[in-house]
């Protein structure tokens, strides 16, 4: 894995590496034969990554650094569209399809302040589950146990062993259930899903109009801040964290501690103890209004509804080239009324309501970010209840806060060598400043 962000910068800056021998080593490790690149990446922009880095150095040396992120070798989703590229979004039923004529405005915005784009990462495809398994282009094996053969999260899968492995510094995902924390809790990563309007869509290749988002997967709350300020278009300016002593932190009753397994529960009340310790005001509290969620989605939801919508016509000519547990999901979109799904965009307003009067007291709502450690892969390969059930155990606690529309982090809070833990911070809608801070902030108690 590269070193943070921060001391990346602070090394470019230094003369102690230059962007070019950063992009090498990520494409070397990418074109490793006995790693992870050939199922992370499902495009490697060699030769345009090459003269990026060249570029970055030369403007570095003219004393033209664009932003803290210059020079840096990043990754992006197969979802965006790249200028001249058919953006595919991990299927191959696109392949017809025109290429982009314009950069995402994701993409733009972190180009035009100085990252290398190393290419394209592997996702599930259309971005349709939280497991990460992709038949057309393989499924890249999450870096604990290896030998197992562990599911990496979905849908951003190929972006969080892009981190992992080094092949990249930082990976830049989609979120509409879970899609960045997910592979970020079970690789032990840092991922930060913003509130959905403040970093433009446009250009990513949509599962869900009302649900989607752009974030960050990269080592630390630091590194997370900064990429989000570029794609949102702001300043970037340094997180700081807040502190924990008098913090004022609420674990949920109600769903989000379902179904545990040991090592996630016995992570999760560890993290917990750390920051009492710390001084933080740590209060368990049953918010039933948490059941409206899945109550409000049962008529559709709106990820399949949507789905349909936008894959109507692709379906009706490609149906046999989708995985078909993809294909079948988004074909079931087909059977909500359209007067529930006016109910179900009034429900969720109503819900994000009381919602938003039952956490305002708190500085963040704490959660593990999904309840179980990863599965192999071969367990679900082959069992399509086992998939369903487990991707659906995997987006529950993570797909609540894209309902609400929370700015969320989730962090890595179990012990080294161990199996990958989550711990998941909850803020307010446009409160995604304080969430970072926050999240900084446990995140330096939970070093300790």
């Amino acid at each position: 894995m590269f070193a943070s962000l921060k001391d990346l910068a602070a090394a470019l800056a230094a003369g102690e590496t230059t962007s070019e021998k950063l992009t090498e080593e990520a494409l070397t490790r990418i074109e490793d034969p006995k790693g992870e690149g050939a199922r992370t990446y499902t495009d490697v922009f060699t030769e345009g990554a090459r003269a990026e880095a060249k570029a970055s150095d030369a403007l570095r040396a003219a004393g033209i650094v664009p932003s803290p992120l210059a020079g840096i070798p990043i990754s992006v989703k197969d979802l965006f569209d790249i200028r001249g590229k058919v953006t595919m979004a991990g299927s191959v039923a696109r392949k017809d399809e025109p290429a982009a004529a314009a950069d995402a405005p994701a993409v733009a915005r972190l180009r035009a302040a100085g990252a290398v784009i190393l290419g394209r990462t592997n996702m599930t495809e259309f971005a349709f589950s939280g497991l990460g398994l992709n038949p057309h282009y393989g499924t890249p094996k999450n870096p604990y146990d290896r030998a197992t053969g562990r599911i990496p999260g979905g849908s951003s899968s190929g972006a969080a062993i892009s981190v992992t492995d080094g092949m990249a510094a930082a990976g830049i995902g989609t979120d509409t259930g879970g899609s960045v924390r997910i592979p970020s809790a079970l690789n032990g990563l840092t991922g930060f899903k913003p509130t959905a309007r403040r970093v433009p869509t446009e250009g990513a290749f949509p599962l869900s109009w009302s649900l989607d988002s752009i974030g960050p997967l990269a080592r630390s709350v630091a590194c997370c801040a900064l990429l989000d300020a570029i794609m949102a278009g702001e300043t970037p300016k340094p997180a700081a964290p807040l502190p924990v002593k008098g913090m004022r932190l609420v674990v949920p009753g109600t769903i989000v501690l379902d179904d545990m397994d040991e090592h996630v529960a016995k992570s999760f009340e560890a993290a917990l103890d750390k920051l009492s310790s710390a001084g933080a005001i740590l209060e368990e509290k049953s918010f039933e209004w948490l059941l409206e969620i899945p109550a409000s989605n049962k008529a559709g939801g709106f990820a399949p509804t949507e789905a349909y919508a936008i894959h109507r016509e692709l379906l009706s000519r490609k149906e046999a080239d989708y995985d078909p547990r993809v294909g079948t999901r988004i074909q079931g979109g087909a059977k909500m009324l359209a007067a529930d799904y006016v109910i179900l965009q009034r429900r969720r307003a109503e819900i994000q309501a009381i919602a938003n009067a039952a956490t305002r007291e708190y500085d963040a709502v704490l959660m593990p970010s999904v309840p179980v450690v990863a599965p192999s892969i071969s367990s679900l390969e082959t069992d399509d209840h086992l998939y369903h059930s487990t991707n659906m155990l995997m987006l529950r606690n993570p797909s609540l806060g894209n309902f609400l529309d929370r700015s969320a982090v989730s962090l890595p809070c179990h012990e080294a060598g161990t199996g990958p833990v989550g711990l998941m911070v909850v803020g307010e809608t446009m409160g995604d400043a304080k969430t970072l801070a926050v999240a900084a902030g446990i995140e330096a108690a939970l070093a300790r």
